[in-house]
C-alpha cells in the first residue's frame, strides 16, 4: 500500500504545479500501468483525474473564499489561462468560475476531498500459483468500463449466460471474464466468455479476443463473488508493490471454473494475472 500512499502524498504537494503520470509513478517506485491499475482499482477514478479534480477544488475554495482574480487563482493552480481554466472548471462543476464566485458552489459533492485509502478491504492472500498459460481464444459480448461504471459487468453476464454451453466452437465449460486494453484515464474493456476453437463461426454481436501464451500469477478468491473487489484491491494495493513479480498489462481474467456455482455465487474464483517471464 506505501506506493499508494507516496503517489496520494505526492499529489497532495505538488498538485498546483505541472506533474505527469510519469512522475507519480515514479514517486511510487511502480510502472505507469501498475499505478494507474492500482490506483483506479483502489479508488475508482484515473490518477490524473483525481489531480484534475484537486487542482480545481482548491480554485473553488478560493473562490469561495472571495479571491478578486480569476486568471491568478488559474495560474495558482496550474492553468496556463483563463479560457484553458474556465474551460476545466465548468466541464467540472458545470458553473463557470465567475458563476461560483457570485451563486456559491451548485453541488458540493463534485468538491474532491483528500484521498483516504480504506485499509479494511486488504486481505492476506496466499502465494499465487505461478503457471506458463497456452494460447486462448474467448469470445461472448463485450463491453467497455472504467471503475466507476464497472457494477455494470453483472448485467453482462447475464445477458451471456443463456449462451454458455451453446456457442459455436466452445471449448469445455468453463467462463472467463477478460479485462483487456487498459488506458491511462482507467477504461478497459471487459468480455464475459468461454473458450472457442479459432475456426469457429460466432454469430452476430458475438466479440473475442485472442490471448497469447504468457506466464501468470494465479490468485484463489473464495467465498461469494461479491467479495471478489477485496480480492482485486489486495493484489494490486497489497501483493505486486510488495512482490519480485511484476505484472505485464496484458489481457488478464478471471476464470469461473466447476468449481464455482453461478446461481448462488459461490465457490472458487481464480484470477490469472500476467507477469513478466
Amino acid at each position: 500500500m506505501q506506493f499508494i500512499e507516496r503517489a496520494i502524498w505526492f499529489i497532495e504537494t505538488r498538485f498546483a504545479e505541472e506533474i505527469t503520470l510519469d512522475d507519480i509513478a515514479e514517486i511510487g517506485g511502480v510502472s505507469r500501468f501498475h499505478l494507474s491499475r492500482s490506483f483506479g482499482t483502489i479508488t475508482g477514478q484515473p490518477v490524473m483525474a483525481y489531480v484534475r479534480g484537486r487542482r480545481l477544488t482548491l480554485a473553488a475554495q478560493k473562490l469561495l473564499d472571495g479571491a478578486p482574480d480569476i486568471l491568478s487563482v488559474a495560474l495558482d493552480v496550474g492553468y496556463a489561462s483563463h479560457e484553458a481554466f474556465t474551460r476545466a472548471f465548468r466541464d467540472h462543476f458545470g458553473q463557470t468560475p465567475e458563476q461560483l464566485r457570485a451563486e456559491g458552489i451548485a453541488d458540493p459533492a463534485l468538491l474532491v476531498e483528500p484521498l483516504r485509502i480504506d485499509e479494511t478491504l486488504l486481505a492476506t492472500l496466499p502465494e499465487p500459483r505461478i503457471v506458463d498459460g497456452a494460447p486462448l481464444r474467448i469470445a461472448g459480448f463485450g463491453e467497455r468500463y472504467t471503475f466507476a461504471t464497472n457494477h455494470g459487468i453483472p448485467a453482462l453476464w447475464q445477458r451471456f449466460a443463456p449462451f454458455v454451453g451453446n456457442m459455436p466452437g466452445q471449448i469445455g465449460t468453463t467462463t472467463y471474464g477478460v479485462a483487456a486494453d487498459f488506458e491511462e484515464d482507467c477504461s478497459f474493456g471487459y468480455l464475459a466468455g468461454v473458450e472457442v476453437s479459432p475456426s469457429a463461426d460466432l454469430d452476430e454481436g458475438m466479440a473475442y479476443i485472442d490471448i497469447p501464451a504468457q506466464r501468470y500469477a494465479i490468485f484463489a478468491h473464495q467465498g461469494h463473488i461479491s467479495t471478489m473487489r477485496r480480492t482485486a484491491y489486495s493484489i494490486w494495493a497489497q501483493y505486486f508493490p510488495n512482490s519480485p513479480l511484476i505484472p505485464t498489462g496484458g489481457p488478464n481474467f478471471e476464470r469461473y471454473g466447476t468449481e464455482h456455482d453461478p446461481f448462488t455465487g459461490n465457490g472458487l474464483v481464480e484470477v490469472w494475472v500476467p507477469i513478466v517471464r
